[in-house]
């Protein structure tokens, strides 16, 4: 994964007022840390900021910070957002060794067509939305790809189903599900009131059982009366 150059401002003013005259220039506040060096307050255009984070890598993306006329890796480690607007408020950096393993949070697809569950009326159930992966920085996928094509009604695809690109690992337990086939909700219903008329059938059809062996006793009791009288 090629990195992303993008400049910053050292030196920006602190306090709610120069933040929100930052803003008003187009610029975004942040800091960048990590690597056993001290944090620096920095600011960036929104638009090239808005570059970075629009790529196919998301959040993680590879940066080449300039900062004081030196070029520093790192990734975005938070953003902020106005809870209304969803403007980005402030942006933190964090500095990477290019060597090192890191831990990011990699999106997952699901791919292929799961033909039995649709045949059983079922659905395709995600619960898991992103894998947290150990990677080194070239090694950090867009990525990971789960094929639900064998997903059937009753089963899921686990963590230990997904292939992972060389150079990554994840502590994540395997057996933790990703995609569950399940019925839908009208399934259940529909399979419901089978199953209710079924027990109606069977609770009517015992209750004719019973009503003509009671006509039958009657009927023996009646004989017997007969024979009694004469």
């Amino acid at each position: 994964m090629a990195a992303i150059a993008l400049n910053t401002e050292t030196g920006r003013p602190q306090g709610s007022a120069a933040t929100r005259r930052l803003r008003r220039e187009g610029k975004v506040p942040g800091v960048v840390y990590g690597l056993g060096q001290d944090p620096v307050a920095v600011s960036v255009k929104w638009p090239e900021l808005r570059a970075v984070l629009t790529t196919d890598a998301g959040l993680n993306a590879l940066i080449t910070l300039e900062v004081e006329g030196t070029k520093q890796l790192s990734i975005v480690k938070d953003i902020q957002r106005h809870p209304v607007r969803r403007d980005v408020m402030h942006v933190d950096f964090i500095r990477i060794d290019a060597d090192a393993e890191l831990l990011v949070e990699v999106p997952l697809t699901l791919i292929g067509d799961a033909r039995e569950l649709t045949a059983a009326n079922g659905m395709v159930d995600q619960v898991m939305f992103s894998l947290s992966l150990w990677s080194t920085p070239n090694a950090i996928p867009d990525e990971l790809e789960v094929d639900i094509s064998a997903l059937e009604v009753g089963e899921s695809i686990r963590v230990e189903d997904v292939a992972l690109p060389t150079g990554t690992r994840t502590e994540v337990d395997p057996e933790e599900s990703i995609a569950i086939g399940t019925v839908t909700r009208s399934t259940l219903e529909a399979m419901a009131a089978e199953e209710a008329a079924e027990a109606a059938e069977g609770e009517e059809g015992t209750e004719g059982a019973a009503g003509e062996a009671g006509d039958a006793g009657d009927s023996a009791d009646g004989g017997d009366d007969a024979g009694d009288s004469e």
